[in-house]
């Protein structure tokens, strides 16, 4: 949803929707928010005109993304109060700073941070190893990780196990469309729905006897290489653009990939002190 559109909606209807697809009854959120139910009532169906700090509190405690709660304060009639950063700003210097520490910290393993549209933002040399042979069309900026993991011109052909690791990326991406109602990144999935698949996709990911987790598997002229993945996003954001961002990191999921790589970053061995 753009923020003109929100902006000539009414609040309340758009209270509702949040509340609708967070599957949370009136009551239950009057509770949490500690209002009436009757006056969450008025305000969903415009009876009564919220206050801002009544918006804010709602948006909160639906868990609504900070772009959005602004939409919500343009519906309401008041001015946005979370900021949207430029990367290149310099108050976004310091975060920026973090970010870059984090992942030339973590070489020789790779890691990239995207933005809330999947598009690269940063990455560490280590990163060029999951994308070794890919089309160069995918390669231009702004590169969608999705898109060039799973087109059939990017990863997708080294990815051994690609119907699983395609099941975990859609599972994903499909929770983030319900959690943030943004139309591009349902035009996204159903865009990498479309992309062919030789391989069965599950549509529950159950564990086969030994699998604590889904890992990427990757065709290697050395031979395969698993990692598994970890997912960070900044604790405490008040702002859009840093809200958005996610660093993901990936780490050998066996001996052999610990081996190639040359053990953790830092130097430590691989198999941890003894």
């Amino acid at each position: 949803m753009t923020t003109a559109a929100a902006a000539h909606r009414p609040v309340g209807e758009l209270l509702r929707e949040w509340r609708d697809r967070r599957r949370i009854s009136q009551l239950d959120l009057s509770i949490s928010a500690e209002i009436s139910a009757r006056h969450l009532s008025f305000v969903e169906t415009g009876r009564s005109a919220p206050s801002r700090d009544m918006v804010l509190r709602l948006g909160e405690h639906l868990d609504v993304p900070l772009r959005e709660r602004n939409q919500l304060l343009l519906a309401a009639g008041y001015a946005p109060v979370y900021g949207e950063t430029s990367l290149t700003a310099p108050d976004f210097a310091p975060a920026m700073h973090a970010v870059r520490r984090l992942l030339a910290g973590h070489d020789p393993y790779p890691a990239v941070v995207v933005d809330r549209r999947w598009n690269l933002v940063e990455a560490n040399a280590g990163a060029g190893l999951l994308t070794e042979g890919v089309h160069a069309d995918l390669a231009l900026a702004p590169v969608n990780v999705l898109r060039l993991t799973l087109h059939p011109r990017g990863m997708a052909p080294r990815i051994v196990n690609l119907g699983e690791w395609r099941a975990h990326l859609l599972g994903r991406l499909r929770r983030e469309v319900a959690a943030t109602a943004d139309p591009w990144l349902g035009d996204l999935l159903a865009e990498l729905r479309g992309y062919p698949c030789e391989q069965p996709v599950p549509e529950v990911e159950v564990p086969a006897p030994g699998d604590i987790l889904v890992p990427l598997r990757l065709r290697h002229a050395t031979g395969e290489l698993a990692f598994l993945s970890t997912v960070a996003t900044f604790g405490t954001p008040l702002d859009v653009t840093l809200a958005e961002l996610s660093i993901e990191s990936f780490f050998p999921a066996d001996p052999a990939t610990a081996a190639f790589l040359g053990g953790v970053p830092g130097g430590a061995d691989p198999a941890g002190s003894r």
